[in-house]
Parts: structure tokens; sequence; C-alpha cells
């Protein structure tokens, strides 16, 4: 049973639908990593299945890219992009990672966060609107199932940046060996799925995620000492979107060497 727990526990806290209620115990969340990708999972067949009604329904590519944009936020409820923003908040600061850390657990939003969202979600929307055929659908939906799994790797292989905090009620009572085990089967499944999909856009995905993930390992410990919830929330934005720009440059190219 608390396999099935720890299941509720992970769609509780990363998403916005409706599962069980379990007591939050860390009994409860000892497998939630194992299961965060699920998470994107939902993302992904959303995704899809808008893809085809706006195929079906001769919906224009300013709706359809806008409606992917919101399906991430309206699925987790901004919970990641919470996080994107307390990190940008934090490095436009230029402070020491004492007041970097301190800024990202300050509830407020400030300018630069605002700013930024709005770009990143500008860009979002761009990219998806330039999406023309299903395999490249179905590769950028594959990014938000890897995306999760890459950051539950991180969780419980990289250094936290603090003892206590959001991911930490995640990564202490988790089973580390079985965690990296199941994250490695995610990404594994998900590499097989991106090239069985279309070779070309599937590796270019790949290797965006590839690269944000180590850049992610870089930038948090050059800047805060390792990682944290908010960081996290970060890595799976820039992670994600790492991965549509590269599905979506590689289509332009296919495209312009037909």
């Amino acid at each position: 049973m608390s396999v099935i727990r720890s299941l509720f526990s992970a769609f509780l806290m990363y998403t916005r639908i409706p599962v069980p209620q379990v007591e939050w115990r860390e009994e409860n969340r000892r497998y939630s990593l194992c299961f965060f990708p699920l998470c994107g999972v939902m993302i992904g067949a959303a995704l899809i299945l808008w893809r085809w009604l706006c195929f079906k329904l001769g919906i224009g590519d300013l709706l359809f890219a806008t409606v992917c944009t919101a399906i991430p936020v309206m699925i987790t409820g901004g919970i990641h992009i919470d996080g994107f923003c307390d990190v940008c908040d934090a490095i436009a600061s230029c402070g020491s990672k004492e007041k970097m850390l301190q800024i990202m657990s300050d509830p407020h939003i400030g300018s630069f966060a605002v700013i930024r969202a709005g770009l990143y979600l500008l860009i979002q929307t761009g990219l998806f609107s330039q999406i023309k055929s299903f395999n490249a659908m179905a590769v950028c939906s594959l990014c938000f199932i890897g995306s999760r799994a890459f950051s539950g790797l991180a969780a419980v292989t990289f250094r936290s940046a603090k003892n206590e905090g959001t991911l930490q009620q995640f990564v202490k009572p988790a089973h580390r060996n079985i965690t990296i085990a199941c994250e490695l089967i995610y990404i594994a499944a998900i590499v097989c799925a991106a090239l069985s999909v279309d070779f070309f856009l599937g590796i270019s995905a790949l290797i965006g995620m590839a690269v944000s993930f180590v850049y992610y390992r870089i930038f948090s410990y050059k800047k805060f000492g390792g990682i944290t919830g908010d960081l996290a929330g970060y890595f799976l934005q820039v992670c994600e979107l790492t991965g549509i720009i590269c599905v979506v440059a590689s289509e332009i190219i296919m495209e312009a060497i037909v």
C-alpha cells in the first residue's frame, strides 16, 4: 500500500489531478519520486490529444500553441514555474549564495521573475506554433516526461544546497537505489520512444535534455552549492524548453533540406 500512497503523494504535490488524499507522512513519500515522471505522461497525453483535436477540427496555429503552453500549467498548477521565478529573482540579485537562497525562500515575486516568466511563456508559445508534424509533437510531449525523470535522478544523486525545504521532504524518505533505477528505466524508455517516432527529431530532443541536465549540475553547484526545490523547478522548465527548441529547430532544418 505504501507504493500506492507514494503515487498519490506525487500527484497531490506535483499536479492538480484529483486523486485520493493521503496522510503527509514520510512512509507515504518513499517512492513518490519514482512516480514523478508519470505526471509528465499526463501532460504529454493531453498535448497529443489536443494536437489530434486541432487537426480534426481545423483549429489554427495560434490557438493550438496557446493551449499547448497552458496545458502544463493547468495540470501542474504552476508549481515548477514558481520555482523558475524564484531562481530568476535570485540570479538577478547578483548576491552571495546565502542571499540568493534567502531570496528563493521569499514567497513574494519580483519584477525580474515576472519578465523572465513572461518571456519564457511567449517563447514556448511561439515554438509550439512552429510544430507542423505529429511526430514532432510526439517527441515534444516526451520532453515533459524526460524532464521529470532527469529531475528525479538529480534529486537523489546531486548534492543539496540545504537540509530543509519541499525537495528534501521527498528526497529524505526516498529509497535511493530504487529511485535511481526507476528514473533510468524512464530515461531508457524515452530514448527508445523518441528514436522510434523520428530518429533525427528524437536525437535532437535527447541531446537538448542531456545538455540541460549537465548545465543544471554545473549551474546549481557553482551558484548555490547544490540543488533545492526551486532549482529543480527551474531545471524542469529549462529542460522542457530546450528539448522543444531542439525539436523545432531540427524540423525546420529538415524542411529546408528537403
